[in-house]
This record gives C-alpha cells, structure tokens and sequence, in this order.
C-alpha cells in the first residue's frame, strides 16, 4: 500500500535536505495528475484537501478518489487536509481517511493557537495520523483564504520553538513573506529568518504560497529544512 502518514515522507527530507510537494486537489482529474506526476518522476507526493476543496467536491468523494489513487500509486502518497478550520472538520477527515491534518488557527492568539492545536495532536495521534501547525500569519489570498497585509506577521524562531515543544506537532508552517495566491508585487522572503527558525526547531518546516515563489529562494529554503513545499494557485 502506498498510502502513508506525512511524517514518512517530511522526516527523512528534513534530514536529506529535500522537500516534497504538496499540492491542492479539488477532482478526479487533478489526483490523477498529481500522482501520474509523481510517479514519473519516481517521488513521493502529498495531496492536499482544504475547505474550499472538500466543500466544492464533497469530502466523501474527493476522499474516495484521492485514496484509490493514492492506493495503486507507484510511490508513496500522503493525503492532507489543508487549513483546517476547526477540531470538527479535522476529525470528519481522519474518519474519512486522511493520513495527515493541518489545523490553522493562527489568526488566534498564541495561547488559543496552542491548546486547539493540541487538542488535534492529541487526537490525530491517536489514529496514526500526522499534524501540520502554523505559527504566524501568512498573507494573500486563496481558496478562501484573505489576509491582508495589516493582519500579516513573521514567525519567531523562540516562539517557534515554544510552540512545537507545547503542541508536539509534526511540522511547522511558518511566515517569512510568501503569500497564498499570485504576488502582487516582487517577493521578499526572509530567509535569513528561516534559517535562525530552523536552528532552534528540529521538525520538518512547511512553506506555503509555493506558487510564483522564486526557484532561488525555494531551493535555499529547502536548504535550511523546509521539507514540504505547497503549491495551489499555479495549478488552478
């Protein structure tokens, strides 16, 4: 079987130095390419379900289709749920047969960040399945999700590590200027801020807003231990 919870595939890329893509399904065609992709390329793949998507195509479905897939791939397959809103939608996906969550409630104070978080830690561990955290806010916008400049703000490497240390996450989602969505102006991706993030946090990290990203900066950022990249927009 070539379905596999996300911490098989984003460990060993943070210790190689490598990343895996992660990248926004909404029907049967698009899971079909995506890992039709992946197995051409002989790498492992993720994909990714949010909100948007599990309500556009029905979570049932969308679920049904990404597992067969992800069941008869030829390399392994992680399916994720993207930005998830609540503790509910996150336990209808691991009954649905997600190997891998993500709760964002970033938007949240960090206290409130932390205890939701923890929550669906506790939870998701419990099935086998991996959990995905942000920590800072991350602009644009994308598959309903809108955060305007003023709301933006940068990850903290010490709270960064506090924050994994507390939740006991998998991996961490982190702001250092990519934006969900195209960019509407030149990007500026602090990677002198990841690099001081990843030396304090040992996890896999996760950058967002991989669409329209430079190549440059990606390849830097895996670098130094972005083991996951996402990309959406680019694919729409």
């Amino acid at each position: 079987m070539s379905l596999v919870a996300m911490s098989q595939l984003l460990i060993p890329a943070r210790q190689g130095g490598y990343a895996v893509g992660a990248f926004e399904v909404w029907n049967l065609e698009s899971v079909q390419a995506v890992v039709a992709a992946a197995e051409g390329l002989s790498q492992p793949v993720i994909l990714q379900v949010g909100p948007y998507e599990a309500d556009y195509a029905g979570l049932e479905d969308i679920s049904l289709m990404a597992l067969y897939c992800a069941r008869r791939a030829k390399v392994p397959v992680v399916l994720h749920l993207d930005h998830a809103d609540t503790f509910e939608r996150v336990m209808r996906c691991i009954n649905h047969g997600f190997t891998s969550v993500m709760l964002d409630v970033s938007h949240l104070p960090y206290a409130e960040n932390v205890a939701a978080t923890k929550e669906v830690v506790r939870a998701a561990h419990a099935c086998g399945v991996s959990v995905e955290g942000e920590l800072g806010r991350i602009g644009g916008g994308e598959a309903g999700i809108d955060v305007t400049n003023e709301y933006v703000h940068r990850t903290t490497p010490d709270q960064a590590l506090e924050f994994v240390n507390e939740t006991g996450i998998d991996a961490l989602a982190v702001a250092i200027g990519t934006v969900h969505g195209f960019y509407e102006s030149k990007p500026n991706i602090r990677l002198g801020l990841l690099e001081k993030i990843a030396a304090k946090v040992a996890i896999p990290l996760v950058l967002h807003g991989g669409s329209g990203t430079p190549d440059s900066d990606v390849s830097r950022a895996i670098s130094l231990g972005v083991a996951k990249v996402n990309i959406c927009t680019e694919l729409v």
